[in-house]
């Protein structure tokens, strides 16, 4: 979790008068243009009326779409954990080991492919001994309830990868490298007999190693070369000895725009010796509309909609800017760039405890959601992993709980319409996005990605903007033999929207399907919108 707003490359500014449709009346001779169906010029034109010219080649495909972006994030923070995964074992709360029942089917359905924990800044004060064993050790704000074998439990249950943050923060690299042969060694080490005298013989595997967060901020306020000296001596000492899992490393990135940490760890690792080495470097990218956190939740206007959407596409200026740095040492992006933290960061919910990071989720989310997504997929070639900002109960949650109730957001929906494009292969797509434009905030009215799994399917994602008018694709399917097209569609009645307890399906997906004809397809998709669609 980051404790200040980065530099952005994209800034919305809420300057400009609120747009105004005008209308004046209709001449004879536009009269009797409409009616012989004659397009007039106008200066305002209704979305629906300037279909979207989509082509598609197939011929030539792009860069595989690392399942790992489709990654997610728990935290110590707020309900994230505690009411939010662990109820504890005497919960009357339908559980498994202490887990929620309901939650872990949820994220089955996901295919979660990692989770990011113990966090988070959470994760440079954390104490892993005092998360095992019989007898916890608490800490103040932490019971220390759910630690180590909790977690590994938990992953073990819905099917993921494990991405341990250790403590480079307040902690020591013999710290982490014990924690790490407490995971990971064989029982008959020291550390490993102690795993399995507290239940788990067998070695954990540990897919992901975050090398400290944010440490030019919450993580130590280091300089980056100091960072860099930190994460070699961590990199070095810190080992997987589990044989049946090759473990990646990830050292802290950019503070926001600025290139001083990408600079200094790039060049490090273009003149690494053989003692330390990293696999990946982390960006963490909030949208909020403006720093401090501000925007509304639920209950939000038009200005708010395209406010936070601005700031979230912002996203693929911060890749590039990125990408480039790491370029000038990893020309061929053997370093991957993650996304580890990103979503939206709203004002806290009305009533709750605002450092929890409470919030709603709207059909809004499941837009920024979708556009963020294929922003990553755009730079597959190097970003090949990312972890949205939370899980549960926090910031752009998948899933809300209150006690024994559970709710789906949009943002899960999203990601559950995505499945199909886990370990897909980019397809190259043309279009002209067009624009929309309210309150003097402008934005893409569209936006298109395309996919071909490994069965040889292809996948289609379109996303409306526009949160006032539907909008119609007509899609080439150049070298491409299909007849139909279909999957599900996620719309709501307005952009803030939400699903309660009471009222959960508000915001669900509903099944759309469209025929081919003469190599094209034709869809229509309502105003703000999530479509994915697979050709048949």
């Amino acid at each position: 979790m980051i404790t200040r707003l980065f530099p952005r490359t994209t800034r919305f500014s809420p300057s400009g008068e609120q747009a105004k449709r005008r209308f004046s009346p209709l001449t004879w001779a536009a009269r009797i243009a409409l009616l012989l169906c004659i397009a007039m010029p106008a200066s305002v034109a209704p979305a629906a009326d300037a279909p979207v010219q989509v082509t598609l080649d197939a011929s030539k495909p792009g860069a595989v779409i690392d399942r790992n972006i489709f990654g997610q994030f728990a935290e110590h923070l707020g309900s994230g954990i505690y009411g939010g995964i662990w109820v504890g074992r005497d919960s009357t709360i339908p559980n498994t080991r202490g887990i929620r029942n309901d939650v872990v089917a949820a994220l089955k359905a996901l295919k979660v492919p990692n989770v990011r924990w113990p966090g988070g800044c959470f994760a440079d004060q954390y104490n892993w001994r005092r998360g095992i064993g019989p007898e916890r050790k608490p800490a103040v704000g932490e019971p220390n309830t759910f630690g180590t074998d909790e977690f590994m439990d938990f992953a073990q249950q819905i099917g993921t990868d494990a991405y341990i943050s250790v403590n480079l923060g307040s902690g020591t690299a013999q710290e982490a490298a014990e924690w790490l042969e407490y995971m990971t060694a064989p029982p008959d080490d020291a550390l490993g007999a102690e795993r399995a005298k507290n239940g788990h013989p067998a070695p954990y595997k540990v897919a992901i190693l975050g090398l400290g967060n944010e440490s030019w901020d919450c993580g130590g306020a280091m300089s980056a070369d100091f960072y860099v000296n930190e994460m070699k001596r961590f990199s070095h000492f810190v080992n997987n000895y589990n044989s049946a899992q090759r473990m990646k490393r990830v050292a802290v990135g950019p503070s926001g725009t600025a290139p001083t940490y990408t600079d200094a760890v790039m060049a490090a690792w273009k003149g690494r010796s053989y003692s330390w080495g990293i696999e990946g470097l982390s960006l963490h990218f909030y949208a909020t509309g403006g720093w401090p956190p501000h925007l509304p939740s639920a209950g939000f206007d038009e200005k708010d909609y395209a406010a936070l959407l601005k700031d979230a596409i912002g996203m693929d200026d911060m890749i590039k800017t990125q990408s480039a740095i790491m370029d000038k040492y990893d020309p061929e992006k053997k370093v991957a760039l993650v996304v580890d933290e990103w979503g939206a960061w709203l004002a806290p919910t009305p009533g709750s405890n605002a450092s929890s990071l409470t919030q709603q989720n709207s059909q809004r989310d499941a837009v920024l959601a979708a556009l963020s997504i294929n922003v990553f997929a755009r730079h597959a070639d190097r970003v090949r992993m990312a972890n949205i900002a939370q899980m549960i109960n926090v910031l752009q949650a998948m899933i809300l709980t209150d006690k024994g109730k559970m709710v789906l957001t949009p943002t899960y929906h999203v990601f559950h319409m995505y499945v199909p494009f886990q370990d897909a292969t980019f397809v190259p797509l043309t279009f002209d996005a067009g624009t929309y434009t309210t309150n003097g905030i402008t934005l893409p009215r569209v936006d298109v990605i395309a996919a071909r799994d490994k069965a040889g399917k292809i996948w289609i994602a379109v996303t409306n903007i526009d949160p006032k008018s539907p909008a119609t694709f007509g899609v080439s399917l150049a070298g491409v033999k299909a007849k139909r097209a279909s999957g599900q569609t996620l719309s709501a009645p307005k952009v803030d929207s939400v699903n309660t307890f009471d009222a959960p399906n508000i915001v669900a997906p509903k099944a759309l399907a469209a025929k081919v004809a003469s190599g094209k397809l034709t869809i229509t998709v309502a105003p703000a919108s999530v479509t994915v669609l697979g050709l048949e």
